[in-house]
Formats: structure tokens, C-alpha cells, sequence
């Protein structure tokens, strides 16, 4: 009894670390750009929390890396536009985004967790940029149609949304995820040993 109450406290530790780490990365990350947003430096975290901690933990880091995007001012082009669609857009690709890193790590690391761990971090960025990407259909595509003649797309909105708006972007956070999986892999293990856990075993 007294080991499981030592592991949830070190599990809550835990978590509220990474929560405190999203936070920082966003705020820091936001003064990193290429092209119109900044990079995403919080996916990683997302993915560790969520392999370590479990799929609930992954949606709710994903949670607050859209809130703090939100506070940072990162979508107040998207705001100028509409709040509620901005809101919605935002959250859901954090939350999803975490929600799908642990996921795939929890299915795949039975087989091997390296590879699930790698599977995770590549999963992250393509769930994120797809959500927004989504968000942008619903809520602003109208929008979008006219900044892409400003930015010389003419009437190919998607082309601008894809190469103009999410392009490097994406490819920056998709390759310094596969780039750094393997320290991630060792993070993990040392986060699960902390934890007393087994492979597989969390929830």
C-alpha cells in the first residue's frame, strides 16, 4: 500500500514536472520561427510524459501546450479571426496530438519499445500539423484564400497552407523528434525505472 502511494506521489511529481517544462518550451519556442509560427520545442515532452506516464498524461500535456500556445500570443493572427474556432483548433491538436503519442507508444512497445518510441515521435508532429491544418478548413479557409493571393499563391489555398504556413515548420519538428528519439528512449527507461514500472504495464 505504502509502495503505491510512493509511486502515485512520484507519478504527480512527475507529471507537474513536465507540465512546468511544456509550459517554458512554448514560451520559449515562440521566439523560434520559420516562416509565420514558431516551433513546436514541447512535442518531445509530450511524447516522454505520455510513454512514461501514460496516455491520460500525454492528452494532458497536449492540454497545456495548447493552452500556453494560446497565453503566448502564437494564434492571435487566428483570434483576429475568431475565438472560438482558434480555441477549439488549438487545444485539439495539443490534446490529440498527446493523446496519439501514447497510444502508439502503449501499442507498440510490447513488440519493441525503441521502435514504439520513435513510432511516438513521429506520430506527434503529424497529428499536430493535421489538426491545424483541419481547424484551418473549418474555421478560416475564407481567410486563407485571401492571404494566399498576398503571398502570391493565387487561388491555391491549400499550397499555401501546406508549403507556405505549415511546411518547415512541420519538417523542423518532425526531424528533431526522429533526431533526438534515441536519448528520448533513454529518458523513458529512466523515468519507468523511477517509477518502479515494467514495460507495458501503465496505463
Amino acid at each position: 500500500m505504502m509502495r503505491k502511494t510512493r509511486q502515485e506521489t512520484t507519478r504527480l511529481v512527475g507529471i507537474a514536472l513536465f507540465t512546468a517544462l511544456v509550459v517554458v518550451l512554448q514560451l520559449l519556442g515562440s521566439f523560434i520561427r520559420f516562416g509565420p509560427f514558431s516551433i513546436s520545442l514541447v512535442l518531445l515532452p509530450i511524447v516522454i510524459g505520455a510513454a512514461v506516464y501514460g496516455v491520460k498524461a500525454g492528452g494532458w500535456l497536449g492540454f497545456v501546450f495548447g493552452l500556453a500556445v494560446i497565453l503566448s500570443g502564437d494564434a492571435a493572427a487566428f483570434f483576429a479571426i475568431s475565438v472560438p474556432g482558434t480555441v477549439i483548433t488549438v487545444l485539439a491538436k495539443g490534446i490529440l496530438a498527446g493523446l496519439g503519442a501514447g497510444m502508439v507508444y502503449k501499442l507498440l512497445e510490447k513488440q519493441n519499445a525503441t521502435f514504439g518510441v520513435f513510432a511516438a515521435a513521429a506520430v506527434c508532429p503529424i497529428i499536430n500539423s493535421g489538426v491545424f491544418a483541419l481547424g484551418c478548413r473549418v474555421f478560416f479557409f475564407e481567410t486563407l484564400a485571401t492571404w494566399a493571393v498576398g503571398e502570391g499563391y493565387g487561388d491555391d489555398v491549400w499550397g499555401y497552407l501546406i508549403l507556405g504556413m505549415i511546411g518547415l515548420n512541420f519538417v523542423m519538428e518532425f526531424v528533431v523528434n526522429l533526431i533526438l528519439s534515441p536519448a528520448v528512449v533513454t529518458l523513458i527507461q529512466i523515468g519507468r525505472k523511477s517509477l518502479g514500472k515494467q514495460s507495458g504495464d501503465h496505463q
